[in-house]
């Protein structure tokens, strides 16, 4: 195992190395095998800190609907978050966004003729936990190198993703056009995250 994520609300009477002890002995040790954990096994329990709000009282107005017909009407993956409703803080809408970019690049540059890109993330840590691309053997070069071109190109920190995607712009009812319509395909200049990025690759000897 790699890595472990766990984000659980907890009494405000428990300190965060308890909950992490507690999550330790009564949580992943039951679940996981001993001989899938070893050093360099990496655990995130409870990464942003203390998680004593939560459920409706932490997250009201963050929830939201349509979260399919709002990207690929069932073609593609998804990741399960909504996106209206949300500030570019949080990556279900700002990590959609750039791996849509990625993903769309990927083609356009003519490294597959099609392609998923995956991004997931820990709350209270940057950089993302993993990044993942998969072509369905339509690349034209192996994944592992696309995926670092990928990694190379593209910044997944919520942060930049927000300064270089512009998200925190608003006027022109600008996010208001992504109530109809789906926020992806889309040939408007407000949607910065459909903006083909060049990336520098070299194609296989024919």
């Amino acid at each position: 195992v790699h890595t472990v994520l766990i984000s659980t609300q907890h009494d405000e009477t428990v300190t965060n190395d308890e909950i992490a002890a507690d999550l330790k002995e009564h949580v992943i040790k039951p679940i996981i095998p001993e001989k899938y954990l070893d050093e360099r096994t990496i655990f995130h329990l409870n990464p942003s800190g203390r998680f004593v709000i939560g459920g409706p009282h932490g997250d009201a107005g963050l929830t939201g609907r349509k979260i399919i017909i709002d990207t690929y009407g069932g073609w593609g993956a998804h990741g399960g978050g909504a996106f209206s409703g949300k500030d570019p803080t949080k990556v279900d809408r700002s990590g959609a966004y750039v791996v849509r970019q990625a993903a769309k690049s990927i083609v356009a540059n003519g490294l597959a003729r099609r392609c998923i890109v995956q991004v997931s993330y820990a709350i209270g840590v940057p950089e993302p936990l993993s990044v993942f691309v998969d072509t369905y053997k339509t690349g034209k070069i192996p994944d592992k190198e696309i995926l670092k071109i990928v990694k190379e190109s593209f910044d997944f920190r919520p942060g930049m993703i927000s300064i270089n995607l512009d998200l925190k712009r608003g006027g022109s009812g600008r996010f208001l056009k992504t109530a109809a319509y789906g926020h992806f395909g889309r040939d408007d200049p407000d949607f910065t995250w459909e903006v083909v990025k060049p990336l520098k690759w070299e194609k296989p000897q024919s």
